[in-house]
């Protein structure tokens, strides 16, 4: 079995759950249903130097709250699907239409409905909390939990095996 450390050189696309990933997967709701979420700062600084350095980053969830996609197009991530039912076609789809090769890919999800789609990434990873079914097929289990450093974990990594993690962008916003 290849070490995931090699599969990180080639990677040039992050595709990340949401809820559970990018956020404990805690949900906190209003007295009129709006889903109230939290977010790792760190992992958001992660999320845009990636961007900023040419990555693709893409988020598809089954979750879908204006929260969301404002969260995410604040760190100028474009690519964002929410309400999906199925991952795996958006998956599909998303690669294709970006002429993306799945060797070029780290996919992180926590839960269930993350599964084919962690069986068709070069790399898949989860939190430390992920399911048990998710932990099984993941190539790298982040030492830190969902919504709590994971994201930005394997981020980093990526960026320093890549030589782009502590050069002139990491400084600014």
């Amino acid at each position: 079995m290849t070490n995931y450390k090699e599969l990180l050189k080639n990677i040039s696309t992050f595709i990340f759950d949401y809820d559970g990933v990018l956020t404990e997967g805690i949900v906190m709701l209003t007295e009129q249903g709006e889903p109230l979420r939290t977010a790792n700062v760190r992992d958001g600084y992660a999320l845009q130097l990636a961007v900023k350095k040419g990555y693709r980053v893409a988020v598809i969830s089954g979750g879908k709250s204006p929260s969301m996609y404002n969260r995410l197009s604040s760190l100028g991530i474009k690519d964002v699907f929410l309400g999906v039912e199925h991952k795996i076609d958006v998956f599909e789809k998303y690669l294709e239409e970006n002429n993306i090769s799945r060797d070029e890919v780290v996919y992180m999800g926590d839960d269930i409905p993350d599964y084919h789609v962690m069986q068709r990434a070069a790399v898949a990873a989860c939190p430390a909390d992920a399911a048990e079914e998710i932990r099984s097929i993941s190539k790298y289990i982040s030492h830190y939990e969902g919504g709590k450093g994971c994201v930005r974990d394997i981020i980093e990594q990526v960026l320093k095996l890549q030589q782009n993690w502590m050069d002139d962008d990491a400084f600014k916003w």
